[in-house]
């Protein structure tokens, strides 16, 4: 199926778009204005839920911790592979 330049984003130009828009808007106001003393008290953990979230879904674009790049391959003869 072919997605037209047109047809992106219509959701968030429709009325029910922007009710739901305004409406997640206020909400995350009045969560940081009411319990912002408990969100303060997350931030740590909130923190390191990111960045093994992070670890976790970025790796998908480059492949697993073994396949960095050629650092170090050896050639059939077991010598290093230098550059000359």
């Amino acid at each position: 199926m072919t997605i037209r330049r047109d047809d992106r984003n219509v959701f968030w130009r429709s009325p029910a778009g922007l009710t739901l828009g305004v409406f997640l808007v206020v909400a995350a106001l009045f969560l940081v204005l009411e319990h912002g003393a408990h969100l303060l008290g997350a931030w740590p953990l909130l923190f390191l839920l990111l960045c093994g979230g992070m670890h976790f879904f970025m790796h998908r674009g480059h492949g697993s911790h073994g396949s960095h790049g050629d650092h170090g391959r050896r050639d059939n003869d077991g010598g290093r592979d230098d550059e000359r």
